[in-house]
């Protein structure tokens, strides 16, 4: 990886860009500066956004112009990276197939594996969360071998619910609301990734780890009419 580029973005935005294409060094690299600036501002900054491999920052051209936001901004991405903070290992419930996981089927022969060593396999991944998008608290997680490359859909699902599973590009997306979608789906779960009213409105951070563990679609339905927002998650840390 080289050094990261700055590139301006609208009138009030920078885009800090570590890679073009995806790489786990980038993600790592972009996660460390987004805690490091969210922690430490920059001054005139206003918010930070860190994706798959570059962070969005954007500033307040109020009290500081972007020559001046960039040139703090170099100077701040010489400096040493902070280390991380211990990552969080999620064990998330989950159900496969059936009305919630319509394209588990089509998944499997893309992938050249049967359905149950497709779910499997993924409930054996401790899966990174790798970004939040899309919408508020809605992680991508990844990355997972090479026979998970497979396309979107050719056309869009027009809608799948909260906790959702989806997949697509070696990546699971856990949807945090209910949204039409061109991935996968491959089940759900009833964890929320987003909840407005929490202390911490967005349940997962990026660098957390995330566990699928399987059971069946009635524990699933049982736990949602719960509404428990964690869905019978459980939060640990490695020893």
């Amino acid at each position: 990886m080289t050094g990261p580029e700055i590139l301006p973005l609208g009138l009030e935005a920078v885009l800090v860009r570590f890679a073009t294409a995806w790489s786990e060094e980038a993600n790592s690299a972009a996660q460390r500066l987004a805690v490091a600036l969210a922690a430490d501002p920059l001054p005139g900054q206003t918010e930070v956004a860190p994706g798959l491999g570059s962070v969005l920052l954007r500033f307040d051209r109020l009290t500081t112009g972007r020559m001046q936001f960039a040139a703090a901004l170099r100077q701040r991405l010489t400096a040493p990276a902070p280390e991380p903070a211990a990552a969080r290992h999620w064990t998330v419930p989950a159900c496969f197939g059936g009305s919630w996981g319509a394209d588990l089927t089509e998944a499997a022969a893309l992938a050249g594996r049967s359905e149950s060593a497709l779910i499997s396999e993924l409930c054996a991944t401790d899966l990174r969360v790798l970004a939040l998008g899309f919408a508020p608290g809605q992680p991508y997680l990844g990355t997972l071998p090479a026979h998970w490359q497979m396309p979107r859909l050719p056309t869009l699902t027009p809608r799948v619910e909260a906790g959702t599973i989806t997949t697509a590009l070696r990546q699971i997306v856990l949807f945090a609301a209910p949204s039409p979608t061109g991935w996968r789906a491959l089940g759900r779960t009833a964890f929320r990734p987003f909840a407005a009213d929490a202390a911490e409105p967005f349940r997962l951070r990026p660098g957390d780890f995330l566990r699928f563990t399987p059971t069946s679609a009635e524990n699933i339905a049982a736990l949602i009419e719960k509404g428990d927002p964690f869905g019978g998650a459980i939060l640990g840390f490695p020893k």
